[in-house]
């Protein structure tokens, strides 16, 4: 019986532990995943590194995008290496 007292809260400890710290950066994660998924032309975007600007194109098979970050100036970057969104642009009428 003292085996299992002295196991409650250690127990404890990890569910705390797991709703505090390891679920939210779960969610998080699956956030970032989504929105990166959701890229589309001519978002405006910026990178982990502080760059802004919009896409111009977004490639499937190899996970890079590219972007435009002064005019005529583009820049390939990976997918995952974007923080955040800045503003969408509509989906194309079909």
């Amino acid at each position: 019986m003292q085996g299992l007292e002295s196991l409650v809260p250690l127990i404890l400890i990890f569910a705390i532990m797991y709703f505090l710290l390891i679920r939210p950066q779960q969610k998080k994660l699956k956030e970032h995943q989504a929105m990166v998924a959701a890229l589309r032309r001519g978002d405006q975007v910026i990178t982990q590194g502080g760059i802004i600007g919009k896409v111009t194109k977004v490639k499937d098979d190899n996970n890079e995008v590219e972007i435009e970050i002064a005019s005529g100036v583009n820049v390939r970057v990976v997918r995952s290496t974007i923080a955040t969104v800045t503003s969408k642009t509509e989906p194309a009428k079909a």
